[in-house]
């Protein structure tokens, strides 16, 4: 069984370039990488094209490389709590593209599952839809989406093992599970690392096979991007 650990984040991110296209899993702040995305500050990598859901905010998650200019374009389906994206995209120092984000997260299925293109009836008649190729079915229009072709994949899960096995843990599988396996590279940041053999194998979301690297991380913050609470009675 091939031993897939990396010491930290600083080396689970080696080879990542400048101008290189990355997927980044989570849900607002919800499951984000948060060690394998301060790895990345410190690394001053720039020019990055970064497709993920959103960018979290300010001062935490992407925002931290919005701030310091290490992000030349985002594929997204929202701007989300994020103000310095918002201003960066409408000052033009920021190049967005906005998706559907059920569009988004088939494009990394696609390219999970190695499926070069679908069609889907998301954004017909929009913006969304100019300059690709439109198809009828069943009287129906649909728009040609090819699938998402990444340098590096970084996801976040609960537990894996050595050999790159995941388990998510409730919302947190978001963009996380769709996103394993569809960059050339995929690495796994994990709260808890496990020798093989002590996950229960009908529990295991992604199979190791689909991941290359893989390491605990430490100090998660789990930040709540918006905190509701009931008032007391």
């Amino acid at each position: 069984m091939i031993d897939k650990r990396v010491k930290n984040a600083k080396e689970a991110i080696e080879g990542i370039q400048d101008g290189m296209t990355l997927m980044l899993g989570g849900f607002g702040l919800c499951g984000i990488p948060e060690n394998s995305i301060n790895a990345l500050v410190e690394s001053d990598v720039k020019d990055l094209t970064c497709i993920s859901n959103n960018a979290g905010v300010d001062d935490f998650g992407l925002g931290l490389l919005l701030h310091k200019r290490q992000i030349k374009k985002m594929i997204s389906s929202y701007v989300g709590e994020n103000a310095e994206f918002e201003r960066q995209m409408l000052s033009g120092e920021l190049e967005v593209e906005l998706t559907p984000q059920g569009t988004l997260a088939e494009k990394c299925r696609a390219a999970q599952a190695g499926i070069p293109a679908f069609y889907t009836p998301a954004g017909f008649g929009t913006e969304v839809a100019e300059g690709k190729e439109v198809k009828d079915f069943k009287g129906k229009p649909h728009i040609l989406e090819h699938a998402y072709e990444a340098d590096y994949s970084i996801v976040k899960a609960w537990k894996g093992d050595h050999a790159g096995n995941l388990i998510f843990k409730g919302s947190a599988r978001n963009f996380n599970h769709p996103m394993a396996g569809a960059g050339k590279i995929t690495i796994a940041e994990v709260e808890e690392l496990v020798e093989p053999g002590e996950l229960d194998p009908n529990q295991i979301h992604i199979p190791g096979i689909m991941i290359q690297r893989i390491f605990q991380g430490e100090k998660f913050e789990k930040r709540i991007e918006q905190r509701t609470v009931r008032k007391k009675d």
